[in-house]
């Protein structure tokens, strides 16, 4: 013999979500996805489709954690969901680094950087290197990104000769390469 059970309703033990508590939680919810995913679209889809569950029922509210958890949990297995779909892995663990399925980084690797900040001071050394009147015309223009308008008022001249400044000092750095 089975036993049926109905689906719980909202009692004095068991409270209900209602639309206001959910709202009193949504941006919390959408931050916690953006975070997640990078993706201010995709965390509201995501968070839409969290309270869409709780709405008709699919996720119950039991009260027996803070409404924000259980809301939080429902989020993390829709990203979890999400981005399992999105791979076509079941899981990360089965994925072996050694045969290429890295997942890419979205930041530079150490080397990189280290190489970056290399570049970036052999050219500020070279800019300040340059001829007073194209190293100055240089700064303020690129560095410091006055208007040329600005720059041709602090420096008293024409926007024309700033213009040859600015290609002089161009064909300079590219020669010190």
């Amino acid at each position: 013999m089975t036993a049926l059970t109905a689906a719980p309703t909202a009692t004095a033990s068991t409270p209900a979500l209602g639309w206001s508590e959910l709202a009193e939680h949504r941006a919390f919810l959408v931050h916690y996805a953006q975070r997640r995913l990078h993706d201010p679209a995709l965390a509201e889809d995501l968070v839409h489709d969290v309270f869409e569950a709780v709405m008709t029922g699919r996720a119950q509210f039991a009260g027996r954690s803070a409404a924000r958890s259980f809301l939080v949990a429902i989020l993390r297995h829709k990203i979890v969901d999400l981005v399992r779909e999105r791979t076509g892995h079941d899981s990360l663990d089965t994925c072996d680094v050694d045969e290429g399925h890295a997942l890419p980084c979205p930041q530079p690797r150490p080397d990189e950087v280290a190489e970056q900040r290399e570049l970036l001071t052999r050219t500020l050394q070279r800019i300040a290197a340059l001829p007073a009147g194209l190293r100055d015309a240089m700064q303020l223009r690129v560095l410091r990104e006055h208007t040329s308008e600005a720059v041709c008022s602090l420096l008293g001249i024409t926007e024309q000769n700033l213009f040859v400044r600015m290609h002089r000092a161009r064909a300079h750095l590219a020669a010190a390469h």
